[in-house]
């Protein structure tokens, strides 16, 4: 183990991006070539998914019951109604960088071009999401690895166990006491694993990485060259304006915020998934931002599923890439109509990868524009599908920031925030900036 001292002891964001800018240049210098190194990347994604669940069930219980019930009531609807507000923001973002850029203007695919572009996915009904989000079975929901349900299940339960632990009764009292240090413990062995799956990090993202670097090479920029660049815009614009101006509305430096998230951001941006990221966003929250475990516990798990802000860009921009390519730019009726169906489905979007390709499905047939074998809007979907992973990277940087950034507003006006791990930092950016102006 002395060999590998080296590599323990370096900064885990130092060997990720490491990983990430190696995984890169294979994928081009070698191209589908670089195709081997798949099971080490499929290895890092099954670590991840096989602690989400875990994660969800112990954090999430134990964060629900830690806060007092007069609290709790504050802390979940201000998460609810911040994260559904910027999701809004999000996908009306995304529409006007669709409009601006007019991705697929010209394009004009015909049926004949759509024939082979059939896509065997099946989305649920806007109704039947809904609905879903209470379980039949929590145990079943948890063995199939259903993550709304089990959130949902999840902050019931912890809000009851929150009620008994403050009950007038002592004895009720103490049997609350005794299942939430259960819960606690758990969490902890949860963290210590979490902790070994992330040593694995590096090496499972220099395999994602290159593996779609060698499938989509210089080609994904081509066509959809505009696509992608309309929805990057509307990302960092939505993690600068919206965020940074949340932010800065509850006094919280965004610069601060940003370098405190950096490898949340970019663990996200490799992987692309918001629920296999939870584990280090929720290291940051506690470790680096000072956020109290009661907060960051009840509101990243749930804004891992809930807020989808990056999705829902994702949305819009393609929304309007498809509405061009066939030659029937959406109306502003249309406009509207997907605003409403992104913030609603965002909720019952799973956060794992390529999530957002399957709700994009329901999106646009809300607006008419169904896919169906041999017809223009599937050939148009397929040309946004050959390149969803690329837009799942950024996506899913954008759902994680917003996860963080809505846990800090919250933690901060709940007075849950270590705020001297922020002027220490604060100060210590101030001086840079600085020096870098001189």
């Amino acid at each position: 183990m002395r060999i590998f001292s080296w590599y323990f002891k370096s900064s885990l964001l130092l060997r990720i991006l490491a990983g990430l800018i190696l995984g890169a240049v294979c994928g081009i210098i070698f191209g589908p070539k670089i195709a081997w190194v798949h099971p080490f990347g499929e290895i890092f994604i099954r670590l991840l998914k096989m602690i989400v669940l875990p994660v969800i069930v112990f954090t999430l219980t134990t964060g629900a019951a830690s806060v007092h019930p007069a609290q709790l009531g504050r802390v979940g609807v201000k998460a609810l109604v911040i994260y559904l507000i910027t999701t809004a923001f999000a996908v009306t973002l995304g529409l006007i960088c669709g409009n601006v850029f007019q991705p697929g203007q010209g394009m004009k695919l015909t049926g004949a071009a759509g024939e082979a572009a059939k896509m065997d996915i099946t989305s649920p009904s806007l109704i039947d999401t809904l609905i879903n989000i209470v379980p039949n079975n929590p145990y079943g929901a948890i063995a199939e690895g259903h993550i709304l349900p089990v959130i949902f299940f999840c902050l019931i339960f912890g809000i009851g166990l929150a009620y008994v632990r403050n009950s007038d009764d002592e004895g009720i009292r103490k049997s609350g006491e005794t299942l939430f240090r259960f819960f606690n413990g758990s969490a902890e062995v949860i963290y210590l694993v979490v902790h070994w799956v992330l040593q694995y990090a590096p090496i499972g993202v220099f395999a994602l990485i290159a593996e779609v670097f060698g499938k989509q090479g210089a080609e994904a920029f081509g066509p959809l060259g505009i696509t992608t660049l309309a929805v990057y815009i509307a990302f960092m614009a939505q993690m600068c304006l919206i965020y940074g101006g949340i932010l800065t509305v509850f006094k919280i430096s965004p610069l601060t915020f940003f370098n405190k998230a950096k490898e949340a951001i970019v663990t996200a941006f490799v992987t692309r998934s918001s629920g296999g990221t939870l584990p280090v966003s929720m290291d940051i929250a506690g470790s680096k931002m000072g956020i109290s475990k009661g907060v960051y516990s009840f509101s990243l798990p749930l804004g891992a599923t809930i807020n989808m802000d990056g999705t829902a860009i994702y949305q819009g921009v393609c929304a309007v890439f498809v509405g061009f390519a066939i030659g029937t730019p959406l109306t502003l009726s249309q406009q509207m109509t997907i605003i409403t169906t992104a913030v609603l489905a965002s909720i019952g979007t799973a956060g794992v990868p390529g999530a957002g390709a399957i709700m994009l499905m329901m999106v646009l047939d809300s607006v008419g524009l169904k896919i169906e074998n041999g017809t223009p809007v599937a050939m148009a979907y397929a040309m946004i599908f050959g390149i969803d992973a690329l837009l799942d990277m950024g996506r899913t940087a954008c759902n994680v920031t917003g996860d963080l950034a809505v846990t800090c507003v919250v933690a901060k006006s709940e007075g849950e925030m270590d705020q001297s791990l922020w002027v220490q930092e604060e100060k210590s950016t101030g001086r840079l900036v600085e020096s870098v102006a001189e």
